[in-house]
């Protein structure tokens, strides 16, 4: 995948231009094509991205998302009979357009409905740490739907930049990015980092527990601020909690022992967001 766009298409033939001024694409009819190979190692392999410093989403919530936060697909692929009827703004963003038979875009899919228009975009880098900006830190949060929760929560509630330490899921993974709805393109995603790039945080760190702090409702939370989102099972790790400014603890007068991760990263984010109005 280090070639470039043009590369991709090897083996391709040319069709017509159609009415909407779309550009001309090229047209993929062999399952066995490299592209297509590589679009479905991006789309089923959570760390192939990292090899390849690209990555695949499809549908067309998450292709609007993209271009709304300013995106230019690589590559953009319609299934043959989306094609036609295409929104114009898909092929024009893109460096180039590829067109596949219906089943051949069902093979690459990794959705149980599958879709028909797939952008490949490449990997955002040189990530650097901003010390003062709104954070949520993700410590060894390991499952991809609770990732890609909170960054919908962090993008929703102007918490515009996620830390990932070491053993958080991929972010980029593509369980994360259908689990994260578009929100990838908004924040700035620093993943896989040690906790030491703390260092250079230069806002408070809140964290929640079980067993220590005012309820979220009632503590006067600072602005900006880093939220820090720990383990499923675990919880925050005693390293991290030891750098905490502030604790909060969440009410449940229902009786449960705890809150999925998720959830309680949408309440607090949400309870920081009401809080500076």
């Amino acid at each position: 995948m280090s070639a470039a766009p043009q590369d991709f298409c090897a083996g391709g033939q040319r069709v017509g231009q159609i009415e909407h001024t779309m550009a001309e694409p090229v047209v993929i009819t062999s399952r066995d094509n490299a592209f297509l190979k590589e679009l479905r190692r991006l789309g089923s392999d959570n760390l192939a991205y990292r090899k390849a410093s690209k990555i695949w989403v499809e549908g067309e919530h998450l292709c609007s998302a993209a271009l709304a936060r300013g995106q230019i697909p690589l590559v953009a692929v319609f299934s043959e009979s989306f094609w036609p009827a295409a929104p114009a703004s898909y092929a024009q963003a893109a460096i180039k357009n590829i067109v596949v038979q219906d089943a051949l875009f069902h093979g690459i899919s990794a959705l149980e409905s599958p879709s028909r228009v797939g952008f490949l975009l490449e990997l955002p880098s040189d990530m650097v740490l901003q010390p003062r900006v709104a954070s949520v830190i993700l410590d060894r949060v390991q499952d991809a739907g609770n990732v890609g929760s909170i960054l919908r929560s962090a993008a929703a509630f102007g918490f515009m930049q996620v830390i990932a330490l070491k053993g958080t899921a991929a972010l980029w993974s593509p369980k994360v990015l259908r689990a994260g709805m578009g929100a990838h393109f908004g924040l700035r995603l620093l993943e896989g980092v040690d906790q030491s790039i703390l260092d250079g945080l230069e806002v408070p760190l809140v964290v929640t527990s079980s067993h220590q702090g005012e309820l979220v409702q009632n503590i006067r939370l600072p602005h900006p601020c880093a939220w820090a989102m720990g383990h499923e099972g675990q919880g925050v790790s005693p390293e991290l909690m030891a750098r905490a400014s502030h604790w909060a603890r969440i009410g449940q007068p229902g009786g449960e022992e705890s809150l999925n991760v998720a959830a309680a990263a949408a309440i607090c984010l949400h309870a920081s967001a009401v809080s500076v109005r």
